[in-house]
């Protein structure tokens, strides 16, 4: 298995823009209502809804250090938490120092790799790789064959890879 982030909305600028400015005519108190619910499903109670779609080119490049590191799993646990738990800005080099610490790496490296050319390079080839494969929402799971989008629950996804490991997929 192996956990591949890309920029699903190059266009944000830097900085972000609030959820309002990219979906003007969405009902955010649906959207928000929603979302909630949905996550309640999946067991997540203690979740924030940010006003603010962040930038994530930097956090992405920061962790493809953590990835060189053997340390991708810990940074992309601090790196949703602190979005989706605690409403950071996950492309503030501050919260990325804590994303860093979180994840037992050293926070200046952690920042520095978030600006690092050949980091951001690999930002922009797993972008590439994403649009070559036809990734248009995250999460997207691809196992064998099958392609699967959204959350989905563990059992369907364990199925799948006992599938593809029997060879009946």
């Amino acid at each position: 298995m192996d956990l591949r982030g890309f920029e699903l909305h190059p266009e944000v600028p830097v900085g972000g823009q609030t959820v309002a400015e990219a979906f003007p005519e969405a009902d955010l108190d649906a959207i928000r209502e929603s979302t909630l619910g949905f996550a309640s499903r999946f067991g997540v109670t203690a979740m924030a809804f940010p006003d603010r779609i962040p930038n994530t080119r930097r956090t992405l490049a920061a962790a493809e250090f953590a990835r060189q590191q053997g340390k991708l799993t810990e940074f992309w646990h601090a790196a949703m938490d602190a979005h989706w738990v605690d409403g950071r800005d996950i492309e503030a080099s501050d919260t990325l120092a804590a994303m860093a610490r979180r994840a037992r790496l050293e926070p200046d490296a952690v920042v520095a790799a978030a600006d690092d050319p050949a980091y951001l390079g690999r930002v922009d080839a797993l972008r590439l790789e994403a649009t070559e494969a036809h990734v248009t929402s995250i999460p997207t799971f691809i196992v064998g064959g099958q392609r699967i989008v959204g959350c989905q629950p563990y059992e369907r996804l364990a199925a799948m890879v006992k599938q593809a490991a029997d060879g009946s997929v």
